[in-house]
């Protein structure tokens, strides 16, 4: 019997401003806004870039990052990216700030976190051992 398939996962997070999440998300990330609702002063909105994709939305309560519910939870997301050197060349060259600078970290992980305007933390990055298999 062949196992099903499971696409993509694309993660919702409440926001207090939908226009500046999804401005955030496109003028500073490099996302496309593939969906908005309403057209004009948007309450709900999807970003993506590549095969990551992101949902966004404004309820009228505070933001609730991981990190506020739990400490020892540092990201609200992980985008897998093949080459996180180069990207995190692109996001400098358009000025945004890491939370965490681009690096390997003890976990086996080479990548880089920001955090969004409301909170969110995404890390950015792949498993240090894929680096070997990509070059080979």
């Amino acid at each position: 019997m062949t196992r099903p398939e499971i696409g993509l996962i694309s993660p919702c997070f409440i926001v207090s401003d939908a226009p500046a999440a999804l401005a955030f998300y496109r003028d500073r990330l490099g996302f496309e806004v593939t969906h908005q609702e309403p057209a004009e002063a948007p309450f709900f909105g999807i970003v993506q870039r590549g095969g990551a994709m992101l949902m966004l939305k404004d309820v009228g309560i505070p933001a609730m990052p991981n990190r506020q519910r739990h400490e020892w939870q540092r990201w609200d997301a992980y985008l897998f990216v093949p080459d996180p050197d180069a990207l995190a060349a692109e996001f400098e060259s358009r000025q945004v700030q890491f939370s965490e600078q681009l690096k390997d970290s003890p976990d086996g992980l080479r990548g880089f976190e920001l955090r969004d305007p409301d909170g969110y933390v995404l890390f950015f990055g792949r498993p240090v051992e894929l680096t070997l298999r990509l070059k080979s």
